[in-house]
């Protein structure tokens, strides 16, 4: 996957690609070159005392060098522009990618471990390009250029690179081979904690509820403990690598020198020339050296590389249709149709056989015990998932032959958890409408019954708000969410199981408001109260996601027997209150 993804992204780049191997290639022949100018001082110049050759040999080895710096600077540039490109792009198409999923896909991998792979994965494989544009494209030219220049200074000595050169290999190969598997326990493993610590700072009220704040630690100190064991792991077989690397490249100079040596003696080498071919040899076990960096970086990126490739490669369940049908007016008409839904892997469908019409600007309610599959029905109307059998409508047309926009500008969804971004009042409520006037704003917050706490706040529509709204009480939240949904002014309002923060006289307050101002929206509300829905128009109760009962409030009591206990129920709970 790591070549795939690297191929695919690169592609576009080319010339940056090639401007960093130009580069890399121009700074690695300038290195190769002089030691061979170094061997010319020293049996040319200093052996035969002629000092003008060795100052012009001098002058030009300063002149390669200076080459070979620029080269290496320009090099380095371009490999960073193309190492920050890649991971600009990458990013953003993992996002694009997750914000297009539904909560099937969100469900499959989980918040935590699509944060990882957007941030620490793609940094991964990000550092593989920034490491290989500076490495991995000069440590080949210097290994096998050396090899050349090496066998050309002395052949006789060129069996030490056929010993040393496959000694380090193995090595390498052997250190390697060990930490492939911990950089994929590690990735796992950071993915545990960032959900442990994602679910503690969301669940921090009902840790101090329940006081169980040294279990948390405990479970959070467990989970710290893995990743520090396994990247302690993977440390110390890295930290191996580069003594084991040394080692070798040491005892290949004390070789090149012992024998060498005897070469020199007996007048079959000069000595810049076995200089030289030491340096060569130092020269090709650095390129080896820098090639095993790179073994260190590429087994992590390639891990992460694949946990990137999951996320990409999965095919969304809610895709838009090649060519979206011409919309009608937006009239607010719904209708199922024979509609069932399963998730994946699951025994039973969470849905059967769902049939019936909602019209426009009535009020359609949803009420049934917890798993009955309320909040799943209403989530097919935006699509949030599709239906694996039946088809659902929104004003005669099947919601997966819209235009997704078109489909969602229709569609004003309070959904069951209220979320609030960090902002204010004002830049939350203008989610649903961007050029919405404060007077609007503060209509939709007399409706939502949310006026009088924004009004007594000193800021009014600048009040700060917290990330997930968290500097506000559940019912606030509540009715700025709502407010959110009438600023958008769409034809069908979908409250999920809305109102249940809200005490029973501000429900009431805020259903006689929907009713005196919004007299022609559809609104499809889930509850738990009977007292929010029982002056719905029509009343859908669900059970085993299956509908027992259809029809108003006093033709359920007569006719649906799970109707009548949810009603008698609740009110034996306020006649015992």
């Amino acid at each position: 996957m790591l070549g795939t993804l690297l191929a695919r992204y690169l592609r576009p780049a080319w010339p940056l690609v090639a401007a960093v191997v130009v580069f890399q290639l121009a700074q690695s022949v300038a290195a190769l070159l002089l030691p061979t100018l170094n061997a010319d001082i020293i049996d040319r110049g200093v052996v035969t005392g002629d000092i003008p050759f060795i100052w012009s040999t001098g002058a030009v080895m300063l002149g390669i060098s200076l080459v070979q710096i620029v080269c290496a600077i320009i090099a380095v540039y371009f490999g960073s522009r193309l190492a920050m490109g890649l991971g600009r792009d990458l990013r953003a198409d993992l996002f694009h990618r997750v914000v297009a999923f539904s909560q099937r896909e969100v469900g499959v991998f989980g918040p935590a471990s699509l944060i990882t792979r957007n941030t620490n994965d793609v940094q991964q494989v990000q550092m593989l390009v920034q490491v290989s544009a500076t490495l991995m494209v000069s440590a080949p030219m210097l290994a096998i250029g050396g090899v050349v220049m090496a066998i050309r200074q002395d052949a006789g000595l060129s069996w030490l690179m056929g010993v040393a050169i496959p000694v380090l290999l193995v090595v390498v190969g052997l250190i390697v081979w060990r930490m492939v598997p911990a950089f994929t326990l590690m990735q796992k493993s950071i993915d545990r904690v960032n959900q442990i610590l994602r679910e503690q700072l969301t669940g921090i009220r009902v840790v101090r509820a329940f006081v169980r704040e040294r279990e948390e630690r405990e479970r959070f100190g467990r989970a710290s403990q893995d990743v520090m064991a396994t990247a302690l792991r993977a440390g110390n077989l890295m930290a191996l690598m580069f003594p084991a690397v040394m080692l070798v490249l040491n005892l290949s100079s004390v070789a090149v020198i012992w024998f060498g040596a005897f070469q020199v003696q007996s007048g079959d080498v000069q000595i810049g020339t076995l200089f030289a071919f030491l340096t060569y040899l130092m020269q090709i076990l650095m390129g080896v050296m820098m090639a095993t960096f790179m073994f260190v970086v590429i087994p992590r990126a390639a891990v992460c590389a694949d946990r990137i490739g999951e996320v990409l490669d999965i095919a969304p369940s809610v895709v838009p249709p090649a060519v979206p049908v011409a919309a009608p007016g937006a009239a607010g008409r719904i209708e199922f149709d024979g509609v069932e839904f399963s998730y994946p892997g699951a025994d039973e469908p969470v849905l059967r056989d769902i049939t019936f019409a909602i019209e426009p600007g009535t009020t359609t309610a949803i009420i049934g015990s917890t798993g009955s599959g309320k909040t799943t029905l209403v989530g097919l109307v935006p699509r949030l998932f599709d239906a694996t059998a039946g088809v659902v409508r929104v004003d005669g047309i099947d919601v997966r032959e819209y235009d997704p926009d078109e489909l969602w500008r229709r569609i004003g969804l309070v959904p069951q958890r209220a979320f609030l971004f960090s902002g204010t009042i004002a830049t939350n409520l203008r989610y649903g409408d961007a050029e919405a006037t404060d007077e609007q704003l503060w209509h939709a917050l007399a409706i939502a019954q949310g006026r009088d706490f924004v009004d007594a706040s000193a800021e009014g529509l600048e009040m700060p708000i917290a990330q997930g709204g968290t500097n506000v009480s559940g019912g606030q939240r509540q009715r700025l969410a709502i407010a959110r949904a009438l600023v958008k002014r769409p034809a069908i309002h979908i409250f999920d199981d809305s109102f249940s923060a809200l005490d029973l006289a501000t429900d009431a307050a805020l259903r006689r408001a929907l009713d005196r101002e919004l007299p022609n929206t559809t609104r499809l509300v889930v509850a738990q109260r009977v007292s929010t829905i029982r002056g719905a128009d029509q009343i859908v109760v669900l059970e085993h996601g299956r509908i027992v009962g259809l029809g108003t409030h006093e033709t359920l009591l007569q006719s649906c027997g799970t109707y009548r206990e949810i009603v008698e129920s609740q009110l034996a709970a306020e006649e015992a209150a």
